[in-house]
């Protein structure tokens, strides 16, 4: 099971001001690509697995956004490390 959550919102500066929704299209790619389970929602994307993984992906994110030409990355994120295991199912079950 799962230790942590860590919702991240990754706020890449662009060149000449264009729009940043192609760069976090590939910043959630990242996720994907590390096969975490995850949730997208309008502000942030929550991810949940081994705090050190999440770190991981979190850091290969920052990266990417460099990669495809932002000059600098700006990251929030908000963790839960629960080591006895934590879902997104068990924060959110009542609610749905």
């Amino acid at each position: 099971m799962a230790n942590a959550l860590i919702s991240i919102q990754i706020i890449p500066k662009t060149k000449n001001g264009e729009n940043v929704i192609p760069y976090v299209d590939e910043a959630i790619k990242v996720i994907q690509d590390s096969g975490v389970n995850y949730e997208v929602h309008p502000l942030e994307t929550t991810m949940e697995g081994e705090l050190s993984q999440l770190f991981t992906i979190i850091t290969k994110m920052n990266q990417r956004m460099i990669e495809i030409g932002s000059p600098n990355v700006i990251s929030q994120v908000k963790i839960l490390y629960q080591p006895e295991g934590i879902t997104m199912d068990q924060l959110t079950e009542k609610y749905r």
